[in-house]
């Protein structure tokens, strides 16, 4: 009759430890997903954040105005346009018939 006292106090003790652990690493995992958790929010809002810069950047306005300024272009005119006769398929007509014996 000793021996099963003794034997179940010694169970007792074992599942009151494993309590005591199985409640400590669920705090541990609850304050890790807690973590996780806020991590995951910081990354969707810059992500949110990245993608309004981006389509800031990309601004068809902010480009046009960053090329007038930064490198000093202009929009064409038709005094500044410069027109080529078409030379290039003349010169490819005598070679061919320069070939031919």
């Amino acid at each position: 009759m000793g021996r099963l006292i003794i034997f179940c106090a010694a169970l007792l003790m074992l599942s009151a430890l494993s309590l005591v652990t199985a409640r400590f690493q669920s705090r541990q995992l609850f304050v890790q997903v807690d973590r996780l958790e806020d991590k995951a929010r910081n990354l969707d809002t810059d992500w949110r954040r990245l993608q309004l810069e981006r389509a800031e950047l990309a601004r068809n306005a902010r480009i046009d105005g960053l090329a007038r300024k930064d490198l000093k272009m202009v929009s064409t005119s038709p005094d500044m346009t410069v027109y080529l006769k078409g030379a290039a398929s003349n010169a490819a007509q005598p070679a061919a018939s320069e070939a031919r014996p």
